[in-house]
Formats: C-alpha cells, sequence, structure tokens
C-alpha cells in the first residue's frame, strides 16, 4: 500500500494505548476511522457509543442455523476500539470495522479440527508466547506482563509509545513467520487472509471518497506492517470463495470476568478492574497514586472480611511497591510489585491470606449495562421488559441473590398484577430453566415443605446473555421459545416419565397447548409401557403437579385418572422389574420409594391396597432380588401390615446359615434403608443379625461384610452409637465401651482390606 496511512498499533485492554491513541486522534482529526473488528458489525457503531451503554459490553454474533455458534468481541472502557468509536462519534466522523465478518469466523468454529491439528497450534502459541516471555526476560522481567506494563502503559511519551510498540511488533512478526508456517500453517494463513481483507476495506474507504491522509486505521499491533505491506489487497473474487456461516450480530452487556484471560478469554488480561483503575488514574494525571489507590482498595476488601488492614500497613506496602520498582528502574510499580508488597504487608507473606481481595481489587465483579432499546433479538427485548414488569431488575449482577415465592395470592394488595407477582415470577424463571438459561436455578425442596413456596438463586453472567441469544432461534418471545423448547422434547419423547416432566414443565410454565399435547403423548405411550420406574417415575411427576392443586390456576382435573392408571401400571409391575441383578436394583429402590410416597400423598386417589398387596408379594417371595425384598418388608412394618411376630420370624429365616451370605445381607439392606428409628427398638432383629454374622465361615463373612458395609454405612453417627449400645447388651459388655470400640477409625491395614473386598467380583 504505497498511499500515506495513518495507522495506530494497539494492544487490546491497554488503557495506555487508549490514551495515546485519543491524543493521536485529536493530532489526526481524520474523517474516516478504520477498526480492527467484524466488518458486518459496523451498523452496530452508532449503539456501541450511544449514551447509557455502559461497559463492558461485546458484540456477540451467532450462527442462525444448528449447530449453534458463538463469537464474542468485548469491549472494556479503556478498550482502545472502544475509545476510538466515542472520539468519532462524537466527532461525526465515519467509523467502520474493517476486519473479516463475523460469519467467517463463526463458520471456522464450526469446522472439526484434528487432534493434530489442534497439537501444532497448541505448540506455535507456546512459541509464540515463549519469544515475548524471552523479550521480557532481556530487561530483567519474570513475565512479559510486567515488561508490558513497566515499559508501556506507563509510558505517557506520545512519540515513543507508539514507535516503541510498532517496532516491537514488527521484530516479533518477523521472529515467528518462519516458525509459524512450520508450526501452525493455519494460522499463518489466516493472519495473511485477515490482513488481505483489511486492505481490501481500507482500500474501499478510499474509493467512497476518504483521503488517506484523513483516515487512521486502528488494528491489534502485530497486524501493522501485515496491513501496510506491498501484498494486493483481497480481490472480490477471493472473498466470494470464503466459507462462512449464516449469522447475525447484537451487542450484549459482558463482565470483567469474562473479559479476564483467567477465564481463558486469549485476548483478555489478568485484571481488567485493575487496568480500569489505571485509566482512571491516566485520564486525570495521576498515575503516581495508583499504587496507594490499589493497596487502599485491597485493605477495604479485608477489612470488610473483618482481617486487619490498618493505614500504617497500605503506607508500608507502598512504599515497598515504590522500592520494588525502582530495583527494575521503573517510573511506577507494575502490578506484580504491588501484589508482593500487599503479601508481604497485608498477608504476612502468605499468598492465601489476601488471595480473595486480590481477586476482587484485579478482576472484580463489573457487568456493563444497555438502554434499552440498543441492537438486541427479540427475545433478549422480551428478557428485559419481563424483569422490569417481575421487579427483578435489582438481580441483573454477577453476586448470586436468594428469591423466595409464595404462589398463593396475595389478598392485601388491590392490583391483580400485585396479587400473583410471585407467581408470575414463578412462571417466567421456570421458561427461563425450561430452554437453559441459567439466570435462577431452583433450590431444592425438601418434601416437607410447602407448595405454595419456591426457593431461587439468581446470577447473571454473560453466559445467560448468550443463552438469551440462542433461545431466539426457537422464537421471538420467552414464552414461544419455551413452547417450542418442550414441543421438540415432546416430538422426540419415547419415555413415559419424560412425557410427564414435560407435562410437569408446561404447567410450571403456564403453557396450555403444550400440556394437552404432552398429555395426549403419556396416555399413548402408557397404553405400551411396561417399565416399572418409568411408570413410577412418571406417576411422582403427575402426584406433585395435583398437589398444587389449583394453586398455578391451571386446569388438572384430567390428570387424575392419568395418574391413577399410572400408579395401578406401576403396581403391577413390581414384583416383575424385582427380577433383577444387583446393579439394577438401586434404581428398583428409588421407585419403589417414589410410588410409597404417593401412596401416602395421594392415598385418596391412587390404589393404595393393590400396592400394597404387591408389596406383600414381593417382600414374602425368595427368589427375586432380596434387597428389593428388603425394602417391601420394611415398608409392610411401617404401615403394620407386617407383625413384630412376622418380623422375627422372617429376619431369622433370612439371616438363616443356610442362606449364601449376599443374600441374607443384602435383606438386611434393603430392609435397613428405610425407617432407620424404628429398627433400633426391635433387639431381636440384632440378635439374629449377630447370630448370623457369628455362624459365617471367613468366605462368608467377606462376602458378607461389603452389604453390610454399605447398609450400616449410611446411618446417622448417633444412630450407630445406638447400635453399638444394643450390641453392648447382647453381648453382656459395657455398653459404652462397645461405642468406643466399634466407632475407631480402622488402620490402615483394614481399609485396605475393605477396598480390596468393595472391588471383589461376587460373581453377580
Amino acid at each position: 500500500m504505497t498511499a500515506r496511512y495513518n495507522i495506530f498499533g494497539i494492544r487490546h485492554l491497554s488503557p495506555g494505548a487508549s490514551f495515546h491513541l485519543l491524543k493521536y486522534l485529536d493530532e489526526c482529526r481524520p474523517e474516516c476511522i478504520l477498526i480492527e473488528g467484524p466488518s458486518d458489525a459496523t451498523a452496530m457503531i452508532p449503539d456501541i457509543s450511544r449514551k447509557g451503554v455502559e461497559p463492558p459490553v461485546a458484540l456477540l454474533a451467532y450462527t442462525t442455523e444448528l449447530p449453534i455458534e458463538t463469537v464474542l468481541y468485548p469491549f472494556a472502557k479503556y478498550s482502545p476500539e472502544y475509545q476510538a468509536i466515542l472520539w468519532g462519534m462524537k466527532q461525526k466522523s465515519e467509523v467502520r470495522f474493517i476486519d473479516l465478518p463475523a460469519g467467517v469466523m463463526l463458520k471456522i468454529r464450526q469446522k472439526k479440527q484434528t487432534d493434530t491439528e489442534n497439537t501444532v497450534a497448541d505448540s506455535f502459541y507456546r512459541f509464540h508466547n515463549g519469544l515475548y516471555d524471552g523479550l521480557a526476560g532481556q530487561y530483567g522481567e519474570d513475565d512479559y506482563e510486567s515488561y508490558w506494563e513497566r515499559n508501556f502503559e506507563h509510558n505517557l511519551n506520545r512519540d515513543s509509545f507508539r514507535k516503541g510498540l510498532s517496532l516491537q511488533s514488527a521484530q516479533i512478526r518477523e521472529m515467528v513467520i518462519d516458525r509459524e508456517y512450520e508450526a501452525a500453517p493455519h494460522d499463518f494463513s489466516f493472519n495473511h487472509i485477515r490482513e488481505a481483507f483489511m486492505r481490501k476495506e481500507i482500500q474501499r474507504a478510499v474509493s467512497d471518497g476518504f483521503k488517506p491522509e484523513k483516515t487512521v486505521i486502528v488494528a491489534g499491533a502485530y497486524h501493522v506492517s501485515g496491513i501496510l505491506s506491498e501484498l494486493p489487497p483481497m480481490s472480490d473474487d477471493e472473498l466470494k470463495n470464503i466459507p462462512r456461516a449464516a449469522a447475525q450480530t447484537t451487542l450484549t452487556p459482558y463482565s470483567y470476568f469474562r473479559l479476564s484471560s483467567r477465564t481463558g478469554y486469549g485476548a483478555g488480561n489478568k485484571a481488567p478492574c485493575y487496568f480500569e483503575l489505571m485509566w482512571e488514574a491516566i485520564q486525570n494525571n495521576r498515575l503516581d497514586e495508583l499504587s496507594s489507590i490499589y493497596l487502599s482498595k485491597i485493605a477495604h476488601e479485608l477489612r470488610e472480611k473483618g482481617d486487619n488492614a490498618s493505614t500504617a500497613s497500605i503506607i508500608e506496602a507502598t512504599r515497598l511497591a515504590n522500592s520494588l520498582t525502582s530495583m527494575k528502574q521503573g517510573a511506577f510499580p507494575v502490578l506484580r510489585d504491588l501484589h508482593d508488597a500487599a503479601v508481604t504487608c497485608f498477608g504476612g507473606g502468605d499468598i492465601a491470606v489476601i488471595a480473595e481481595a486480590i481477586n476482587r481489587v484485579d478482576v472484580g465483579t463489573a457487568i456493563g449495562r444497555l438502554p434499552e432499546g440498543v441492537s438486541q433479538t427479540p427475545v433478549q427485548e422480551d428478557m428485559n421488559q419481563e424483569l422490569k414488569r417481575l421487579k427483578l431488575t435489582a438481580y441483573r449482577q454477577t453476586v448470586s441473590r436468594e428469591l423466595s415465592l409464595d404462589l398463593r395470592e396475595n389478598l392485601k394488595v388491590k392490583s391483580r398484577e400485585a396479587a400473583f407477582i410471585d407467581l408470575n415470577r414463578s412462571t417466567f424463571l421456570h421458561r427461563l430453566k425450561a430452554l437453559n438459561i441459567h439466570f435462577a436455578i431452583q433450590s431444592h425442596v425438601s418434601q416437607d415443605s410447602a407448595t405454595w413456596a419456591e426457593k431461587w438463586t439468581l446470577r447473571w453472567t454473560p453466559e445467560v446473555e448468550i443463552e438469551i441469544v440462542e433461545a431466539s432461534l426457537k422464537g421471538e418471545t420467552l414464552e414461544i421459545a419455551a413452547a417450542c423448547e418442550l414441543r421438540e422434547q415432546l416430538d422426540e419423547c419415547a419415555d413415559i416419565s419424560v412425557a410427564a416432566r414435560i407435562i410437569r414443565q408446561a404447567c410450571e410454565c403456564n403453557l396450555v397447548n403444550i400440556f394437552d399435547n404432552a398429555l395426549n403423548t403419556l396416555q399413548r405411550l402408557l397404553v405400551d409401557s411396561g417399565n416399572f420406574q418409568e411408570t413410577a417415575f412418571a406417576a411422582r411427576e403427575l402426584s406433585i403437579l395435583i398437589q398444587y392443586g389449583s394453586l398455578r390456576q391451571f386446569n388438572l382435573e384430567a390428570l387424575i385418572p392419568v395418574l391413577q392408571q399410572l400408579f395401578l401400571r406401576s403396581s403391577l409391575l413390581l414384583v416383575n422389574a424385582s427380577s433383577c441383578d444387583s446393579k439394577s436394583a438401586g434404581n428398583i429402590v428409588t421407585a419403589i420409594n417414589t410410588m410409597e410416597l404417593i401412596s401416602q400423598e395421594q392415598y385418596e386417589t391412587v390404589d393404595v391396597k393393590t400396592w400394597q398387596s404387591e408389596l406383600s408379594r414381593l417382600a414374602w417371595r425368595d427368589d427375586l432380588n432380596t434387597r428389593l425384598s428388603g425394602v417391601a418388608f420394611s415398608i409392610l412394618l411401617e404401615h403394620g401390615i407386617a407383625s413384630e411376630d412376622d418380623c422375627a420370624k422372617e429376619v431369622s429365616r433370612r439371616l438363616s446359615p443356610g442362606v449364601p451370605a449376599d443374600l441374607g445381607a443384602g435383606w438386611f439392606e434393603g430392609l435397613s434403608g428405610r425407617n432407620r428409628y424404628a429398627l433400633l427398638s426391635r433387639i431381636s432383629l440384632w440378635k439374629e443379625l449377630d447370630k448370623y454374622i457369628g455362624e459365617l465361615d471367613d468366605d462368608e463373612f467377606f462376602r458378607s461384610v461389603v452389604f453390610l458395609r454399605r447398609a450400616l454405612g449410611d446411618f446417622e453417627p448417633n444412630q450407630k452409637n445406638s447400635i453399638a449400645e444394643l450390641l453392648g447388651d447382647i453381648w453382656g459388655t459395657d455398653a459404652e465401651t462397645v461405642a468406643e470400640i466399634l466407632q475407631t477409625e480402622l488402620t490402615e491395614k483394614e481399609t485396605e482390606k475393605l477396598d480390596e473386598l468393595n472391588d471383589f467380583d461376587f460373581n453377580f
């Protein structure tokens, strides 16, 4: 490119580069500013500069067809690109992005690379980064970040910054060119493709009437020499041959946490919040005060946590940081100097003491904001409107906050909207949950909790913004998108429990059409259902819904006969399902407990008599899984269907010397899995168990230990202590002594022996 262009090489997220770039723009007064960024997002530049935008924000590009891919171009307040946009829009200059369209980047992400290519690329990046670290070592720095900060961020000399960065970048580029092609040819080629495209866009600006001398190009310093090279710009035919994905772009809030290189963002920095402090200090001509400002914030964080961090410590830390930088002939302390000073003066030499405080001041918890109407997808706009309508905007922050909901009508307020605000909030949050938008996580609810109460944990992250954008592929509002998502799941549904879950979700999301469709699907699947677990779990989903009654203002009468059919079908499938191996028994136990819970909650609705009859068949059978027989017998004891005499006889029978050890111990495992306090009161049971174990030979004893250890391992400490006291009485010894012996930690040898038994193959 022979014409004279004004090009300013930058480092992304550099407050020093922003400072010098603004001075350069004031000097050049360009009519056109061309910035490294996705060219298909140029139309969004006015939105980026709009009043009310609070960085960090990001351009988010996403594919409009599956598979969904996204790519982000984030901006901090001190990003050179962002400051150039603000300057250009204020001066009414033409501002454009000139890098490859985002659709090309998304296509690259969609294309799967081989393991060999990835390994080569990793090797290249290690080599590339090693050059920078080697450069820092030549100047006595431990890492490139310290070298960069000391020589560039703290350098307020206008000429030396720009020339020094351009020279360094050109030298690094020359050093990697030969190795780049050998180690990662795709990276070598891609850089040249990008630069050829940028040359094309620069040429287009000239064709549009902007003079080179009145044009400023803002690009990464590494690309400066490539942009200014004599190589031709990309031709129209070459551009047509570059594959790209169908894509759209939007502007989204971002966070300093995601901007940090600690989270894997390659163009980020380790301390985005710290560099904002630096940007403010540079603007106010207070760079010499940055050390004390930073260390004061560390002290504040420590005091907030109740740790000691006095003013005297701040002064000493500041002095130490200044001394450390003097040893490197620096003008001001760099972040590493500040860390070392903070560890010494606040942490007593222990980084762990102040690690959290450093992280908060380095990275921060800031998240950007956008005013209403700024280049958003319909779903994003709907999300914002719903947050405002439901008075949840205060929860749009990176710090987790709890939200408790009461789904009942509030009779103390006048308007219907206010009376049902928590119910509407619940509907909204369940729609997000259905769409896998992780703004809100529902807390686990115990069986004793009120059906009208819900608890959620709310936290806003950049990932939430991306998930909202992805939801736009399913509909223009959250309601439509949630309905589409559940409909897609329903179309693929072959599991009756999944159909029941979708019914429950449709109710929670207040989606009537999906509710009806899912109910029809469930009834169709019920005709051929022969899986005990699936029907039990499906019944549980409907049982939970029916418990809510009219709370969600949803007509649930149609569910009652379906629940009755599911419960009856599951009851009749129990015995056949119990003819299974030990590995499958765990899931069957869960399903049995689920059915028993339904029988208690819906005893007036479901056929409890048939359920208990099938449990009795299972409990007394010898040819089924003994653990499941034990579970069934335990339930019979709870309901008084099996007497104390029955218990004594069954324990004696199941734990007799003629019964294989794994079968007897497996039965006891099932029996002890429920109502443990009732078991502790049955002394005869423990006598029979003691007698049974005492009569086993060594091989049988080892076999039984695996099951008994698993059964007794889930007992609470106080329950184990009660067992020890019972055994003390049975053995005629001091109960406290027995308890102490049994509660003693195992020796290393004993632990190894048990571990061997856990891995032993008992041929079942």
